[in-house]
């Protein structure tokens, strides 16, 4: 019986788990998600659920003074606390209880001429289109590019053609290279490639030919089969020490890269002051010219919350969703979903979508409120990084602001993912304020890793370039700072800075070498 009973409750609190899944899935897939994307899918909601639609009147970004106020869920949203329970009403009845009550307590908030006509919305989408008719033209592609100056080379309407097709197989970087993407494999394309796939019968010397056309053209650079080659296609005679740089680029780019400046000079028998000259025009050179064509996939950073300095010396936070759409529950739904004479299939449609409206309003009231609580938190620890700079960030770690904002750790790692905060020292992701550290043993302080870093900064920065630090002399300097780091730390974040090492960086020019 006992065991009866047992595999009775078990059963239940499944039943209960999986009923509470979709409520809980959708609250933190809200809280995860950015400013953006958060219109977006509020817009896509808007689209598919009845039940919900659009507030006229846009609120002001809520605060913390102020989030309370404007709340767009219907009744009183409960603190939120993502690891309490939800009750699950499995028949139906509470929801369409839900409605009655809603009817009864918001009559004075669902006046029909205070909800947005399709009109209006309608209205709102042409302006939209308008705006996206004035963008400005994408720019020409790399191909485009080319293709346009083959009309000014003199060419035969054979040879336009077949340069033309060469100019097809160039790859966004401008190299004539064939990318394997299954094998990972990246190889030049032969002029035997281009006589099989060329439509018409052609000759080597027709292939060759056509290469060099596009070689000629603008940017210098593209049509090369390798690095060397592309370097070496924009060296002319106007290259200042142009034959030491061709030298560089055939037989020294691994010196250069390593800055073995004597074994270049013993090899080339050019002074270093020269060979100093030569690099710099070699630097000058662009490895990529076809990159400058590619599509501008440069994304823009949108805070989600803004923190301001007051008269008061102290910081406020607002939310920026001021064009985030704010909804509703539609009155004019829920009077339909009250009518008993629908089919029980219909009955449960509507209270499907009228559970799934108040979700998501719910959802995006939490999303609020613990965005405000945990970025206060994260203020309130990190007060001297605003007062002073990033050289005062203290170490953080997630599970000390869950402790305080009392919610899980996993809450707290998700209100702050992809996420950026405005404040006073410039726009950082909210991410920028965690991390572990270590302790000045001379001051007794917390020193967080990113201080570090900026640190090592300062010593490369200050170091005699005729001798610079190794990894072992930056240890020591820490040392005598009162900051016990490890040598393989140093070099960690000295390559994470794409810091040169000491043999890279030193200056061979410079007396006393």
């Amino acid at each position: 019986m006992s065991g009866m009973r047992m595999g009775f409750e078990m059963r239940t609190d499944m039943r209960q788990v999986m009923g509470l899944a979709p409520r809980m899935i959708q609250s933190m897939e809200i809280l995860q998600l950015p400013v953006m994307a958060l219109q977006e899918k509020i817009q896509t909601e808007l689209q598919e659920n009845p039940f919900l639609e659009l507030r006229e009147a846009q609120p002001e970004a809520p605060s913390e003074a102020g989030v309370a106020e404007s709340a767009p869920a219907p009744e009183a949203v409960a603190e939120f606390n993502p690891d309490a329970p939800i009750k699950h009403d499995e028949t139906g009845d509470l929801e369409f209880a839900r409605m009655d009550e809603i009817n009864r307590d918001w009559e004075d908030h669902f006046n029909e001429e205070h909800r947005p006509s399709r009109g209006s919305l309608e209205e709102l989408s042409d302006k939209k289109l308008d705006a996206m008719s004035n963008i400005a033209s994408a720019p020409l592609s790399l191909q485009e590019h080319l293709t346009e100056q083959l009309p000014y080379q003199e060419l035969t309407p054979d040879e336009f053609e077949l340069a033309e097709f060469v100019i097809s197989h160039l790859d966004d970087n401008g190299y004539l290279l064939a990318h394997d993407p299954d094998k990972k494999k990246v190889s030049p394309i032969t002029v035997d490639d281009i006589i099989r796939t060329f439509p018409k019968p052609v000759t080597a010397m027709d292939v060759a030919d056509a290469i060099i056309v596009v070689q000629s053209l603008d940017p210098a650079g593209v049509g090369a089969r390798d690095t060397k080659e592309c370097l070496l296609l924009q060296v002319n005679q106007e290259t200042p020490h142009a034959d030491l740089v061709r030298s560089l680029i055939r037989e020294h780019l691994e010196d250069v890269a390593h800055n073995r400046l004597p074994v270049i000079q013993k090899k080339t028998r050019a002074d270093l002051a020269t060979i100093t000259e030569a690099i710099e025009e070699l630097k000058r050179l662009d490895p990529k010219p076809g990159a400058r064509f590619a599509p501008d996939n440069t994304q823009y950073v949108v805070p989600d919350i803004v923190v301001e300095r007051n008269d008061d010396d102290e910081f406020d936070i607002r939310l920026t969703d001021d064009w985030t759409p704010t909804v509703r529950i539609s009155k004019r739904y829920v009077e339909l979903a009250k009518d008993k004479s629908y089919d029980p299939k219909t009955r449960d449609f509507l209270r499907q979508k009228f559970q799934s409206a108040n979700w998501l309003i719910d959802a995006i009231e939490q999303r609020r409120n613990t965005l405000i609580k945990v970025t206060r938190a994260i203020i309130n620890h990190q007060r001297a990084f605003l007062d002073k700079g990033p050289d005062f960030i203290q170490p953080l770690k997630m599970e000390q602001i869950a402790d305080q904002v009392k919610v899980h750790v996993t809450t707290v790692s998700r209100a702050v993912d992809d996420k950026w905060v405005q404040t006073p020292r410039g726009v950082f992701p909210l991410k920028r304020f965690f991390g572990g550290g270590t302790t000045n043993k001379n001051t007794g302080e917390n020193v967080a890793w990113e201080t570090i870093k900026q640190k090592l900064l300062e010593i490369i920065a200050a170091e005699d370039k005729a001798k610079p630090l190794s990894d072992e002399d930056i240890v020591d300097r820490f040392e005598k700072g009162g900051l016990k780091i490890a040598r393989r730390t140093v070099t960690k974040y000295r390559e994470a800075l794409k810091i040169p090492s000491s043999r890279q960086r030193k200056d061979w020019t410079l007396n006393g070498t």
